[in-house]
């Protein structure tokens, strides 16, 4: 069974059918890219995988276990994560503030308490922040990055967790071309620890690092491949590419 699986997800709101039987499957350290028009369903189809929706039917399978109940809690605490589109770091907060209470989202009350983790966690905030070239910007304040490195610090964050697979909800969304060429090199080294799902317009900026490519349209999965394969497919070609 692949590490990540939806089967037939169907979710209404109301009369307005958003996903209409969308099935997805991601393996152990894979980039899978999440593609489609504007209003095909994207996201909403993310945030059941997540638990932030509760589908209308169809099942979500975590790891051989269907978590298709579970809260979104429970599924983060089974090893997913999930960073939306909108930045959600504290800006008034350091860099190394905001990724040491990722961190420390996972210690107990009585270390919280103590104040023994901040010595404890320092060189794991260190190294994480060294990774998204941030670490010189340690004890600036969130506020006082761009964008594109606010991105890069919620992905840092969703990553402290050590989720055994990450959700991205289009984090390319508002950065410069070069900010984005970067955001590519900085996910790379992450299949080595977890799975990567993530949504995105820009068939450019993924092709180059995902293992395979879901395609949706209107709600429902028009295909599924290899980069190679959803480039060469005619029903893309007609239906999405004309489209962005």
């Amino acid at each position: 069974m692949s590490l990540l699986e939806a089967r037939e997800i169907k979710k209404n709101f109301g009369k307005l059918t958003a996903l209409k039987g969308a099935s997805l499957s991601v393996e152990s350290n894979e980039f899978h890219g999440l593609i489609g028009p504007n209003g095909s369903g994207k996201s909403t189809f993310m945030k059941c995988l997540v638990g932030a929706e509760s589908p209308s039917s169809g099942s979500v399978w975590f790891d051989g276990v269907d978590i298709s109940r579970s809260s979104s809690q429970a599924r983060a605490r089974r090893g997913m994560s999930l960073k939306f589109q909108i930045t959600s770091v504290l800006p008034a907060l350091s860099l190394y503030d905001n990724l040491l209470l990722a961190l420390q989202g996972h210690s107990s009350l009585t270390e919280l308490l103590f104040s023994r983790t901040r010595h404890r966690l320092h060189d794991e905030v260190m190294t994480a922040l060294e990774k998204f070239k941030l670490a010189d910007r340690a004890t600036d304040s969130a506020s006082e990055l761009s964008h594109g490195q606010q991105q890069w610090l919620e992905i840092a964050m969703a990553l402290a967790s050590h989720p055994k697979v990450l959700l991205l909800d289009e984090p390319t969304g508002g950065m410069s071309l070069e900010e984005r060429r970067i955001t590519g090199e900085l996910l790379m080294p992450i299949k080595k620890v977890c799975s990567l799902v993530i949504v995105e317009h820009d068939l450019d900026f993924i092709r180059d690092f995902c293992d395979r490519l879901t395609v949706l349209d209107q709600g429902a999965v028009l295909d599924t491949g290899t980069v190679a394969e959803i480039q060469n497919s005619s029903k893309v070609q007609e239906v999405y590419l004309r489209r962005v």
